[in-house]
């Protein structure tokens, strides 16, 4: 069987589970505005750190309220087993500052655009911390990014597999990321598996 044919296999066996997953992503956009800082919190603190750590220190600092209100002190004493607690609390705080308002909390608004490779070019300009891994992470996270690739080792090290490319990459600029993700995008229409459950396939299979 080739790993095309095994991909195929593996997508018909988790295919209703990944179509649930992805459900429950879309219905975290119907939350509230702090729920959606919240996951892009979580994906500030994602690079080079594990998910598991990053969803405890932010879940931690959401009971608190200290996310929505601490200094980077207070943030950086939450950030415990996430690596770069210094720069990723200053990221929080800064970010924080962006999509805060008299009224409260305002991100959801200001997540328009005409399409959403247009809102992750927002995000990747105004957000510190977030590259194109990142924000593409955290739309697919709030229901948003399904025709986005997060371009993670696990989704890389697969498209070397099928051959999508020779090598996993060194250093990816965006003119890399988008050439990359383009490629997973055509293999995606071509095997008849959708991106955002093309994404989670990958995922699961590296990780279980």
């Amino acid at each position: 069987m080739s790993n095309k044919d095994t991909l195929i296999a593996e997508y018909r066996k988790r295919k209703t589970e990944i179509k649930e997953r992805l459900r429950e992503f879309r219905e975290v956009w119907s939350g509230t505005d702090e729920r959606i800082f919240a996951e892009l919190c979580f994906c500030i603190c994602t690079p080079q750190s594990k998910a598991v750590h990053c969803d405890k220190a932010i879940s931690g600092l959401v009971l608190s309220r200290e996310l929505y209100c601490a200094d980077e002190c207070g943030i950086r004493k939450g950030l415990k087993a996430v690596r770069f607690p210094n720069n990723k609390s200053r990221y929080i705080v800064d970010t924080r500052r962006k999509f805060m308002s008299p009224e409260g909390m305002k991100i959801k608004e200001r997540l328009s655009g005409p399409d959403i490779f247009s809102v992750r070019e927002g995000l990747v300009r105004s957000v510190k911390g977030i590259g194109y891994k990142e924000a593409s992470h955290f739309l697919r996270n709030i229901g948003l990014g399904e025709d986005l690739a997060i371009l993670d080792v696990h989704i890389l090290k697969n498209m070397v597999r099928l051959r999508l490319i020779k090598e996993k990459p060194g250093t990816i600029t965006r003119k890399k990321y988008l050439e990359l993700e383009d490629k997973l995008r055509q293999f995606s229409k071509k095997i008849g598996i959708p991106m955002g459950e093309l994404d989670l396939l990958f995922w699961a299979m590296e990780t279980g």
